[in-house]
């Protein structure tokens, strides 16, 4: 099976073993996570991100939380989760979060396909589904 680069998945993802880390390392955009696969009803998502995002939650909604390279914190209401590379954490639904990355940090997530961005609130970092799916390269 051969390796995809970033951007080269095209509209079958099945198709070819991907590298979570080598796309989200190409992404140029903060914050702007892209659609790397489908699993049942949810999608596989990377992204770069660095500093502060918007507190926000998902009511209905987990959202999982993977940590490619760097150190990732999500601020709960009462307390702070912190991530290094290999390590996950579960937002339960409902719980109001903010991700915050001191320095640039490669992550990948794992959403239903229903969850908004940035849940509750709209900001100008919003991304739509059709953002998120664009072409990564």
């Amino acid at each position: 099976m051969s390796t995809a680069a970033p951007g080269e998945y095209g509209d079958d993802m099945t198709s070819l073993a991907l590298d979570p880390h080598a796309i989200a390392a190409g992404l140029t955009e903060l914050w702007s996570p892209r659609v790397i696969a489908e699993v049942d009803d949810a999608f596989v998502k990377v992204a770069k991100v660095r500093g502060e995002f918007v507190w926000h939650s998902h009511e209905h909604e987990d959202e999982l939380f993977f940590i490619l390279d760097g150190v990732f914190h999500i601020e709960l209401e009462g307390r702070v989760v912190t991530l290094r590379k290999g390590e996950m954490f579960v937002v339960p639904k409902g719980v109001r979060h903010r991700p915050v990355a001191p320095e640039e940090c490669l992550v990948m997530l794992l959403e239903r396909k229903t969850t908004l961005h940035t849940g509750d609130v709209v900001t100008p970092m919003t991304r739509s589904i059709d953002e998120q799916r664009r072409p990564t390269g």
